[in-house]
């Protein structure tokens, strides 16, 4: 008999086996864990009080409300709180209390309450017992309920929440219970926390083999005889993969098993194909725990000379930061919304995420492992040194140290278990590839930049466009005259790595370094496996001649073209992560300006000039994109603007100054100036060349070739006539797409509304994205005009809050009206448990539109 027939004959025998006894043993008994949704019926105040964790204590007079909840967001923005940090929302403290009840049946159970996520410094009660606290706002962790719960009477937990030190971070954090919450109940013999780690350490597509280590715990006195684990796993139609019957090898060890997959569906970037295991924990062939876990099976690698790889295929990567907001509804973010975030991010190209600055929540690792996106799933932000906060943070604020003490204070105690918990939690994501460490810590250690400083002074250029010298030998005698003894940064950095080491030793360990001729000399670049280079393009190469082995990634980098070109040039870097891929509250100011808009998306999802360029950069598929600026904007210099002639030709010189670098140029999508205003027409495109039309007559036609070494934008100079723009691309001669910007009229003729999907889950957390346009009688969108638009919602629903996306939009979002932007706004529709027909419709200068029906099933 062949191998083939022996391997289907063996499946067919054990799979007998488990259906037997599996047949037998769930007719026999309960569900052996059980998991509930505990979100529901918690009770808040904001504000100090005393005795709230009692079980006595009255909370009779406060809010009611679901989990996961950021006050900040619904508070709203103030002046007030003049932290630009926080997006100009406060913190304060918050408690939360919930009363549940347990049966008869739970006695014997082990229970337990699982965060997801707290921000911050949590403190947690059951019925008056002190359960623990944990100061890191981004962990899951959860405590044993087991000792203290009730049977008879209800139970009361309690979570208190200390934001008195609300400036505490550089961007927005949110504030309270903004995660779900779970109740956990099994057996006291059961599959530990995290406790099974997939890996798949053989990959090819004809076979593959899947390593699975599962540990058991025993909270209790039950005995440990005669235990087995039954392996399964199905496919994304649940049909039956692999099977496989071990012994346990003892309580608190590893148990491991291969199981042998044949032509398996790997996980790829245009095909994510998932697995799950199923884990049934036997004794006496009884089911006494179950657990699943969602997997993919895929190979990836980085290699100094030629990239990264994946399923030994060469991937650029092309990624975007992330920060953990999603503008409208703060840090508290359905699921639903990060599916649309990334089917945004993915229409653009991007195929990968730096989980920037801390650990990200479950649902959105999870819709990355779903869509194809790479993941560097990062730790930290700051270590035991805190970088500082200045006055362009915390406004008047800057003296009032206590509003921004932070996570270092904590650093010491609590880093090791915040990072293993991290990698635990998100060790099956087949989407992670990467650890990082830290961001840009460098900064909170002065011996670095004064070591970079004093090694460069006599370069010509400085900042972030110099070339550093990388001479180790010079580095290091000068970083003496500024630090004796062991070096603090690299000795932190390789616990940390030594840290990630113990709990997987399969995936790359990295890192955010702003000073890396610096850190390479120290051995901080050296103890990582993968050195991100942040802001830092102009530094591959010499990097790259001083340590050939070296493996080196863009792992922050401004959404420039020539962040772009540096990495599409050179195939030692695997690629970029482009800060950022939506705006993000915090991190800006002055008021109002509550975040920054320097990203591809919006904080709504609208698709910036950034992200219309990146996105002919990223997509093979025919685009032209145009925009406006006038001539004598703040871009252009006159020397730059010399020599321009208002003739026929109508040409612009191919470059000008572009005076940020995080933030995009000033551009506008309108055709509406004063008559014969000098401007500058910019279009984005792909293709091979572009023809500008004013009121039907060509203005030239010019290629993307004439531009691509300088900013790949293909510019027209053009005396200002209402009517229509029109250009058009073509490739090898032939129009592949066009795009028309009109003069509009300053009235709202018309309002049409879209959603970015058509039905909804009666499931009361599903949730879609409304947005309304506002036309003109000629059915041109009126970027120009803003308009009150007022969203009226069926009762059937929930309205989780309106925006326009604007980056000094300080309205209120928990509201049915708010202003357009850009002709432009949204609202986000939440399901109910109710199935049926929702219907909105919205309402702007005396114009009503028709009303979209969404379907809830």
């Amino acid at each position: 008999m062949n191998r083939k027939n022996m391997n289907g004959l063996s499946l067919i025998l054990v799979g007998l086996i488990l259906f037997l006894t599996t047949a037998c043993t769930e007719s026999s008994r309960e569900t052996p864990r059980v998991i509930e949704d505990f979100n529901y019926d918690w009770k808040f105040n904001l504000g100090e009080l005393e005795n709230a964790q009692k079980n006595e204590f009255d909370d009779s007079g406060w809010e009611t409300l679901r989990l996961p909840h950021d006050w900040s967001i619904e508070n709203g923005y103030t002046q007030e709180a003049s932290a630009a940090s926080t997006g100009f929302v406060q913190g304060g403290i918050g408690w939360y209390r919930k009363s549940f009840n347990l049966s008869e049946a739970d006695k014997g159970k082990v229970i337990s309450v699982v965060f997801d996520g707290v921000y911050n410094n949590s403190s947690v009660w059951i019925n008056g017992h002190f359960l623990g606290t944990r100061p890191y706002g981004y962990s899951t962790f959860s405590y044993n309920l087991t000792d203290h719960l009730n049977y008879d009477t209800p139970n009361i937990i309690a979570v208190k929440v200390d934001r008195k030190a609300y400036a505490d971070s550089r961007w927005y954090t949110g504030s309270g219970i903004y995660r779900k919450v779970q109740l956990v109940k099994t057996n006291p013999l059961h599959v530990a926390q995290w406790g099974v780690q997939i890996t798949t350490p053989e990959v090819s597509e004809s076979r593959a083999t899947v390593h699975i280590k599962t540990i058991l715990e025993n909270a209790g006195e039950t005995s440990d005889d005669n235990l087995k684990l039954q392996l399964s796993i199905v496919d994304k139609t649940n049909a039956l993969v692999a099977q496989k019957l071990i012994n346990v090898s003892g309580i608190n060890e590893e148990t491991s098993a291969d199981i042998l997959i044949e032509n398996p569906q790997l996980w790829h970037l245009d095909s994510p194909n998932l697995y799950t295991l199923k884990v049934n924990v036997l004794q006496n062939e009884n089911i006494i725990d179950h657990v699943s876990e969602v997997f993919g099976i895929r190979s990836f690698e980085f290699d100094a000379n030629k990239g990264f790889f994946l399923n030994e295929k060469n991937v650029k990567i092309k990624g975007v930061n992330l920060h953990h907001d999603a503008g409208t509804v703060g840090a508290a973010v359905p699921k639903a919304i990060w599916e649309y975030r990334l089917d945004q991010l993915k229409s653009i190209g991007v195929n990968a995420i730096r989980m920037a600055h801390n650990p990200h929540a479950v649902e959105l690792m999870e819709v990355c492992d779903e869509k194809g996106i790479l993941v560097m799933a990062e730790a930290f932000d700051e270590w035991f040194n805190p970088k500082g906060k200045s006055k362009a943070y915390l406004g008047d604020n800057a003296a009032k140290g206590e509003i921004a003490r932070s996570y270092p204070e904590s650093f010491n105690e609590w880093a090791e278990r915040d990072l293993k918990d991290l990698i635990r939690r998100d060790f099956n994501h087949p989407s992670v590839i990467m650890w990082s460490i830290g961001n840009e810590i460098e900064w909170t250690f002065p011996h670095y930049s004064q070591t970079f400083a004093e090694v460069n002074k006599e370069s010509s250029e400085q900042g972030y466009e110099l070339v550093p010298d990388y001479n180790p030998e010079k580095i290091a005698r000068i970083l003496k005259d500024f630090h004796e003894g062991e070096e603090p940064l690299a000795k932190m950095a390789a616990q940390l790595v030594r840290w990630t080491k113990e709990v997987d030793t399969t995936r790359a360990v990295t890192c955010g370094s702003v000073l890396p001729s610096v850190g390479l000399v120290t051995g901080y670049g050296k103890v990582v496996d993968v050195f991100g280079f942040n802001y830092r393009a102009t530094e591959y190469d010499v990097a790259h001649k001083a340590y050939p082995d070296l493996k080196i990634l863009g792992s922050e980098n401004w959404g420039a073209y020539s962040e772009w070109k540096a990495v599409k040039d050179r195939d030692f870097i695997p690629g970029i992560f482009v800060w950022t891929g939506f705006a993000y509250l915090g991190e800006a100011g002055p008021w109002p300006r509550k975040g920054l808009n320097i990203s591809f998306f919006d904080f709504v999802g609208f698709k910036t000039p950034r992200g219309h360029f990146y996105e002919c950069l990223w997509k093979e598929t025919p685009k032209i994109y145009m925009v406006t600026t006038p001539a004598d904007a703040s871009e252009f210099s006159f020397t730059e603007r010399e020599g321009w002639k208002f003739d026929m030709q109508y040409t612009a010189p191919p470059v000008w100054k572009m005076l940020r670098k995080w933030e995009w140029y000033n551009v506008y999508p309108k055709w509406k100036y004063n008559d014969n205003d000098p401007i500058v027409v910019q279009t984005y495109t792909n293709c091979e060349e572009a023809e500008l039309f004013l009121n039907g007559s060509s203005l030239g036609k010019q290629k993307l070739s004439d531009f691509s070494e300088a900013d790949n934008i293909i510019k027209w100079l053009v005396p200002y006539k209402a009517g229509e723009l029109k250009v058009i691309g073509y490739n090898k001669g032939e129009k592949v797409d066009e795009y028309t910007l009109n003069t509009t009229e300053n009235k709202v003729a018309k309002i049409e509304l879209e959603s970015n999907k058509d039905t909804l889950s009666a499931d009361d957390y599903d949730a879609l994205v409304v947005t309304a346009k506002l036309f003109d009688e000629n059915g041109n969108l009126l970027t120009d005009l803003d308009k009150d638009i007022t969203f009226n919602l069926s009762d059937n629903c929930k309205n989780l809050g309106v925006d326009n996306g604007w980056e000094y939009n300080v309205q209120p979002h928990k509201t049915n009206t708010v202003t357009s932007h850009n002709g432009k706004a949204i609202v986000i529709v939440q399901s109910t448990k109710e199935a049926g027909t929702i219907e909105v419709s919205a309402s702007s200068s005396g114009v009503s539109s028709e009303a979209l029906k969404i379907e809830v099933k």
